[in-house]
């Protein structure tokens, strides 16, 4: 872990290969750390209204993944003490005022990894945010530079970053959050000690007389004994 003059703990940014996040493919160990961070949340709902009718009604569509947004400042005029590494585990370069490109390194890095094509995935990599209790599984979607200081000859000291990270979450996960019984989508259902056709059937129906129907497409002959373990698919029924 890296730490300023002062001991607090540097925000990383690492990125994978992977949605398990189990393939490092790098890391960002940021210059200073945020002041403020913004954390969306949003239920996406589609407006209905019918002709004639003095109002409308909200009709759930999803939720949305959660965004988040920060500004990172990079600064190379001198003005900023420069990061104290760990041995082994790296950190920001000690450039300083002598570093004749400027903060242009620092944007080109943060770019690369977390923006950077991925030749082996065919698209951006999957990041985590790491700061202190934060740990947050995204992707960057947006980045926007402001460069604020220059030398004479135009080489940039200072720049804020401003980074649009969105939630990303393994389908698995998401579908165990979710559960979904809603009758008019597909299921897939791993029978458990205690099931038995008419109670799954009314899990997902809500009614229990589609059971002869779902034994009929599972091709099931004695729906009186299922077997632990067995997966049982379960149509979509009109409503």
């Amino acid at each position: 872990m890296i730490f300023n003059l002062t001991g607090t703990p540097k925000m990383k940014i690492m990125a994978f290969s992977d949605t398990s996040f189990s393939q490092k493919a790098g890391e960002i160990i940021v210059q200073l750390n945020p002041d403020k961070y913004s954390l969306d949340y949003e239920v996406q709902f589609a407006n209905t209204q019918s002709s004639g009718s003095s109002g409308q009604e909200l009709l759930f569509d999803r939720i949305k993944p959660q965004r988040l947004n920060f500004d990172f400042l990079f600064d190379r005029t001198g003005a900023i003490p420069d990061s104290v590494a760990i041995p082994g585990l790296g950190g920001l370069p000690s450039l300083g005022g002598d570093n004749k490109d400027g903060v242009q390194p620092d944007i080109d890095s943060l770019r690369e990894v977390t923006m950077g094509f991925d030749g082996d995935i065919h698209r951006t990599r999957y990041l985590i945010l790491n700061w202190g209790k934060l740990l947050f599984k995204c992707c960057l979607t947006k980045m926007n530079v402001t460069y604020k200081l220059f030398r004479p000859d135009g080489t940039p000291l200072r720049a804020t970053a401003k980074c649009y990270f969105e939630e990303y979450r393994e389908t698995e996960l998401r579908l165990k959050e979710e559960n979904k019984n809603s009758p008019d989508l597909t299921h897939i259902r791993t029978v458990k000690e205690g099931d038995t056709l008419p109670l799954m059937a009314y899990k997902i129906y809500g009614d229990s007389k589609y059971y002869l129907q779902v034994a009929k497409v599972n091709e099931i002959e004695d729906f009186r004994n299922l077997e632990v373990g067995q997966q049982v698919f379960f149509p979509p029924i009109e409503k």
